[in-house]
């Protein structure tokens, strides 16, 4: 079974985006190794806010090969013929992918979608990159109304630029 991995970065209040959807202090941390990390996913979902954010200029591209997953019931379908476009039942969608073959798919934003997720219990792993910053507003890691979930602690460490890796697996996921 593909497990869905929330991984996100957050400043320590919580928040994932800025007041204006703004990214630019997530800390770099040059010890990252990133082609490591790429190398456990070939598959992303992403909410439609966190999609367009990803379609600024300079963004980075996903790696070859990855199949991209929208959540969005505005965007049309030719807006990207790179992904695809889910319009409704995001949870049963998922549940799909999951049931399906390959790597692990990383749940990359935003806290909707995330909500979503968790509700119908389609989310597997938590995985925290808390940032050593305060934003005081924007976008939540989780959006209001989510179920109350329990988390165990699999996995905690820190960089030394102050970033501080949180892995929590949850344990009502469903089994595909």
């Amino acid at each position: 079974m593909r497990r869905v991995r929330y991984r996100v970065a957050t400043s320590l209040d919580g928040y994932i985006a800025g007041p204006k959807g703004e990214i630019d202090w997530i800390v770099q941390d040059p010890t990252m190794d990133w082609a490591s990390l790429f190398a456990g996913f070939d598959t992303a979902l992403l909410g439609r806010r966190t999609y367009e954010l990803t379609k600024q200029p300079g963004a980075p591209g996903w790696p070859a090969g990855w199949r991209i997953y929208l959540f969005s019931t505005t965007l049309a379908p030719e807006q990207d013929p790179d992904v695809t476009l889910v319009r409704k039942d995001a949870g049963a969608a998922v549940g799909a992918l999951r049931a399906g073959t390959g790597r692990d798919i990383w749940l990359f934003g935003g806290g909707s979608l995330f909500r979503s997720l968790l509700e119908a219990r389609q989310v597997d792993i938590v995985e925290l990159a808390v940032m050593p910053v305060l934003l005081g507003g924007g976008v939540p890691f989780l959006e209001t109304g989510a179920p109350i979930t329990r988390l165990k602690l699999a996995h905690a460490e820190s960089s030394p630029s102050g970033i501080v890796v949180l892995q929590y697996e949850v344990p009502d996921a469903t089994p595909a």
